[in-house]
């Protein structure tokens, strides 16, 4: 049996957030997505000024947007009829990044069961060192997409 939405991820290879996405957190963060495997996907962000904090880096919340969001579209490209939600998140911040720098986003699902999905996901900079990396839990709400 065909994944309809996974199908629709792999043919947005390359567009950005604000083109596609039905989050108005993604469209803000606006990734763009760039690999799409099946419990997997990657998406590259560029950090913009309004997305620091006052030390002038990345603000600790805006990576955990962007790694619950990812974490979020690759949940929906597994095809679940039911919205799943984050129910815990729990990140290690280990290294900064600072208005231009590009951030890549790659998410895994651990553990795809009926009603709790185990995720890991991590940042990474150009470089390929890793800005923040987390586990979440997301759970079925019942909630029909």
């Amino acid at each position: 049996m065909t994944n309809q939405v996974l199908d629709y991820f792999t043919s947005n290879i390359g567009k950005y957030a604000f083109e596609m996405s039905p989050s108005p957190l993604g469209r803000w963060l606006n990734g763009k997505l760039i690999a799409v495997d099946e419990g997997s996907l990657t998406v590259e962000f560029v950090v913009r000024e309004e997305m620091t904090n006052p030390g002038r880096i990345l603000h600790g919340g805006t990576t955990a947007s962007m790694l619950d969001d990812v974490m979020g579209m690759t949940v929906f490209s597994l095809g679940r009829e039911s919205f799943y939600s984050t129910i815990n998140l729990s990140i290690d911040y280990l290294l900064s990044a600072k208005a231009g720098d590009v951030i890549f986003v790659k998410s895994k699902v651990i553990r795809p069961g009926k009603t709790v999905i185990n995720m890991e996901c991590e940042a990474r900079n150009s470089e390929h060192k890793i800005i923040a990396k987390c586990t979440s839990n997301l759970v079925a709400t019942g909630v029909k997409i």
